[in-house]
């Protein structure tokens, strides 16, 4: 597993797979709950793999300690 974070857009997204190819995630599937602080959106593949989830306002839905593990921080986070 591999977290991005783009802190100044506070976006981060938690690769499940290795790499996504251009085209690869077929289905995004928007999760709303009105306890999250954020938006959260599953990419899936054709045959319905989980293969990222896109976290926007990522710093109020994930603990800091993923973000500072996070590549932009400049070590990838291996959960």
């Amino acid at each position: 597993m591999r977290v991005e974070h783009d802190r100044e857009n506070d976006v981060a997204y938690v690769y499940l797979v290795e790499e996504i190819a251009p085209g690869e995630a077929k289905t995004q599937i928007l999760v709303e709950d009105p306890e999250l602080r954020g938006e959260v959106i599953l990419d899936l593949d054709e045959h319905g793999r989980l293969l990222g989830i896109e976290v926007i306002g990522a710093s109020a839905v994930l603990s800091p300690e993923t973000l500072t593990g996070s590549e932009e921080e400049g070590t990838p986070y291996e959960g």
